[in-house]
């Protein structure tokens, strides 16, 4: 959830990983020409990224990247047009965002229903007219003050029920999950419930598991560790928007690897970033889950994986998951 205050335009972002309420702030605007990633082990096994190649090393993987950040935000606005204020949203992200208004203060304009439902879905880069308050020539000048909130994703969406995901790393591969419902070791929260932790080394491949419109990135974090406190914030992570309206969260990446940006339409299967241990954090692993906007809440929903010749696999913890293409 994120909140902004209507006459000033502040917003608040709360991104504790294990609350995730709302968006991560991106990049900033610019244009960058496209540069060379080198991805190679250490002498001890571990990975190697850098923007120069090593001398004399033939096992290296090479990954050219062109940095292009969109920021998205949402911004209501009011503007006094001589007669009436005019209360106006705009939604830059790449995905529907659910507003609710809620008025502090209110001088020298009709005043909304009381019984009406201050809120709205604002289709992804759009911009509506949430209200239109006349002006009531008492003398007083118009006037308001408003915080409003905002949710991803729209609540009114039909998410399918029966939709394997691929295991969001290579095929061949196999992980030992090792948190997932029922248990609630950290996934304490209703955002984070049937969320799926999958212990796998730093640097592996992570693709989508799923189809969908890339709508939120965070990539420079670069530190992990288990105190809440100190590393709630700095998860590098992707979100992606399924034609369903759920949306799935890939968490924990590591530093400066994810290769895709908002507005990317992304396929099943396709490499996104490499695994790591950013955030809050006891070891390298990824969490995985899938969300959807129930109406002013983020819930995660349970999911089932692809198996072999099309079986479903229902997650749980201490078990194997294996990727099949």
């Amino acid at each position: 959830m994120t909140a902004g205050e209507g006459r000033i335009l502040v917003r608040r972002f709360d991104i504790r990983w294990h609350a995730l309420l709302f968006i991560t702030a991106m990049l900033a605007c610019g244009i960058a020409s496209a540069q060379t990633m080198y991805k190679y082990r250490g002498e001890s096994g571990e990975w190697i990224f850098s923007d120069r190649p090593p001398d004399g090393r033939q096992d290296i993987e090479t990954r050219s990247v062109t940095p292009r950040a969109t920021p998205g935000e949402l911004v209501v606005a009011q503007e006094f047009t001589g007669d009436s204020i005019e209360v106006t949203a705009r939604n830059s992200f790449y995905a529907p965002m659910e507003v609710e208004l809620v008025f502090n203060s209110i001088v020298g304009v009709d005043y909304p229903d009381p019984d009406q439902q201050l809120r709205w879905v604002i289709p992804a880069r759009s911009e509506r007219v949430l209200l239109d308050l006349a002006s009531l020539n008492d003398g007083a000048v118009p006037s308001l003050q408003f915080r409003y909130f905002y949710f991803p994703g729209d609540p009114n969406a039909e998410p399918s029920s029966d939709f394997a995901y691929r295991a969001p790393f290579s095929a061949g591969l196999q992980f030992r999950i090792t948190q997932s419902y029922p248990d609630f070791i950290t996934h304490r929260t209703r955002d984070s419930r049937y969320a799926v932790d999958l212990s796998m080394p730093v640097g592996t491949d992570i693709v989508a598991s799923r189809g969908g419109v890339v709508f939120d990135v965070a990539s420079t974090n670069f530190k992990g560790g288990p105190n809440a406190d100190q590393y709630a914030d700095l998860a590098n992570l992707v979100r992606i928007l399924h034609d369903d309206g759920t949306y799935a969260v890939y968490a924990h990446l590591n530093w400066n690897t994810i290769r895709v940006q908002p507005g990317d339409r992304v396929e099943m299967g396709q490499y996104i970033a490499d695994s790591g241990n950013t955030g809050l954090s006891s070891g390298p692993h990824l969490h995985f889950a899938v969300q959807r906007n129930v109406g002013r809440r983020i819930d995660s929903l349970p999911v089932a994986f692809r198996g072999a010749d099309g079986s479903r696999v229902t997650p749980s913890s201490g078990g194997m998951l294996s990727a099949y293409p």
